[in-house]
């Protein structure tokens, strides 16, 4: 299989030697945007089973047939353990964070509704959100290497989720604007790393002074502010620089 091929997340099961059928949206996608004919290669993969090559069987308009080959050898993770929890904010922007956290290696992402917040949902439209982001992190992975998604959690009040969460992380850090500690001064976790971002309108007062009493550091990222979806890349690039598996490259 080259370098560079066409990749594909799927839900089913995946072995060796399987003919796989695909649902109509993913064989119009592969047929109607990526263009694959007949015995072109590609890969597929979801985060239970890894990742295994794969050629086209046959293609219709709606269906669309695999012959599922070897299991791959793939290393796209990271060794970092980065939990993103992200201020809700609007449309694009979000999806904007979803989309580079992904891509960044974040394993797990958290939306929190918080006071200065603009976007407000009621329980059905939250679930829809949350559909949408879990298929824009299944795409940044097929376009990034990765094999397991980020974990997407339902969303909830900043307050609900301190309630809710447990401790995972001995590294929970919050990115506030003129904090005295910069990002890159912070000493290098043991295990897992979560941040705290705000949305567009950033945190209270109060919300940072619960942040705090919760055990959660503030840091900043230099003398300017960023917008939301700015900093959440930003931070999660120099995390993942200082104690990933970006600084390996050479």
């Amino acid at each position: 299989m080259p370098m560079t091929y066409t990749r594909l997340f799927i839900n089913d099961d995946l072995r060796s030697g399987q003919e796989l059928s695909l649902d109509s949206e993913k064989a119009r996608y592969i047929g109607r945007v990526l263009r694959l004919r007949v015995g072109d290669s590609l890969a597929v993969f979801n985060s239970r089973d890894g990742e295994f090559g794969a050629t086209t069987a046959s293609i219709t308009k709606n269906a669309a047939v695999l012959l599922v080959a070897e299991r791959l050898d793939t290393a796209a993770e990271s060794p970092l353990k980065l939990h993103l929890v992200q201020g809700v904010s609007r449309g694009e922007r979000m999806d904007f964070v979803i989309q580079k956290a992904t891509e960044l290696g974040v394993k797990r992402i958290s939306a929190v509704l918080s006071q200065h917040g603009v976007v407000r949902l009621d329980a059905t439209r939250a679930a829809k959100r949350r559909d949408h982001w879990q298929s824009i992190a299944e795409s940044a992975c097929e376009q990034s290497g990765r094999t397991r998604p980020p974990l997407i959690d339902p969303i909830m009040d900043i307050n609900d989720w301190y309630g809710a969460r447990t401790r995972e992380t001995d590294t929970d850090l919050i990115l506030r604007p003129y904090a005295e500690t910069a990002l890159a001064s912070v000493t290098a976790p043991a295990t897992k790393v979560c941040l705290l971002v705000g949305p567009e309108g950033g945190f209270s007062d109060k919300e940072y002074g619960d942040a705090e009493a919760a055990g959660f550091e503030a840091v900043s990222l230099g003398p300017r502010i960023l917008r939301t979806e700015t900093a959440a890349v930003a931070a999660l690039t120099i995390a993942q620089t200082l104690w990933g598996d970006l600084g390996d490259v050479t």
